[in-house]
């Protein structure tokens, strides 16, 4: 018995935003170590670049996800290229550092049109050519915040933005079940990124963020890639509206 066979992803293709900097480098790197052909969209095309040189026959589009001619335009490219779209890992996003009072409503709204609206079209668009085959993954990265307040700094936007995102997870799950597209979420805790460096360099955040997590500390960039793997491939074939928490025992609490 080949018990690693389901986590395979030869022949499949995979869409990653937010591929161009933080977990989603290490997302794309993943997904191809495992087979699947990739398509990476972001912003600053000439990152992508050089990640589209590193991975081989990888496909770089820039892509504002939050213009929806753009994320058109991603996905005629992906299936010009490839015929199919198998995989969508929809991690573009960004946070808000705002006390709740002193937030522009612009900035709140902001956050909302990167990390919920935008992720709603872009699952929009995978769906369609993933629908019309009778399968499909779409993960979304939601997080820890998403599912509980009471983080370590004040991001209303980012901590709405992302409860939405676990909701919208549950709700295209039902919608999509029956016709061969699964839609799960990430929720990680705690993860040394771009978007949390700030946090990182600081060691009394650091302490904290060990007194808060069950196992002690945060999480480790590779311990996102099991889960990852589980929800993009075949291993997870009977899982759907899913928010699969990645924290250390946050949420144990």
């Amino acid at each position: 018995m080949d018990v690693i066979a389901p986590f395979r992803l030869d022949d499949r293709v995979a869409v990653v935003t937010g591929a161009s900097s933080g977990l989603g480098v290490r997302f794309a790197r993943i997904l191809s170590a495992a087979g699947a052909k990739l398509v990476l969209a972001a912003r600053r095309k000439d990152r992508l670049e050089a990640l589209a040189r590193e991975l081989g026959d990888a496909l770089p589009v820039a892509c504002d996800v939050t213009d929806e001619a753009q994320v058109s335009h991603l996905f005629d490219a992906a299936m010009k290229r490839y015929g199919q779209i198998d995989i969508l890992v929809n991690g573009a996003g960004d946070a808000d550092p705002y006390a709740a009072e002193e937030e522009p409503l612009k900035a709140f709204a902001d956050i909302i049109a990167l990390n919920l609206t935008a992720a709603f079209s872009v699952a929009q668009h995978a769906a369609r050519p993933m629908l019309a085959r009778g399968r499909g993954s779409i993960i979304n990265m939601a997080s820890v915040l998403g599912l509980v307040g009471g983080g370590l700094r004040a991001v209303p936007g980012y901590a709405a933005s992302k409860g939405g995102l676990v909701n919208l997870t549950r709700e295209l799950a039902l919608e999509w079940a029956g016709r061969g597209v699964r839609v799960n979420a990430l929720a990680p805790a705690y993860f040394e990124s771009e978007l949390t460096a700030g946090i990182f360099a600081n060691k009394k955040a650091l302490e904290v963020i060990g007194r808060m997590t069950p196992m002690g500390r945060p999480g480790l960039s590779h311990e996102l890639d099991g889960p990852l793997l589980f929800l993009a491939s075949d291993a997870s074939s009977y899982v759907t509206g899913q928010i699969l928490a990645v924290d250390g025992g946050y949420l144990a609490h």
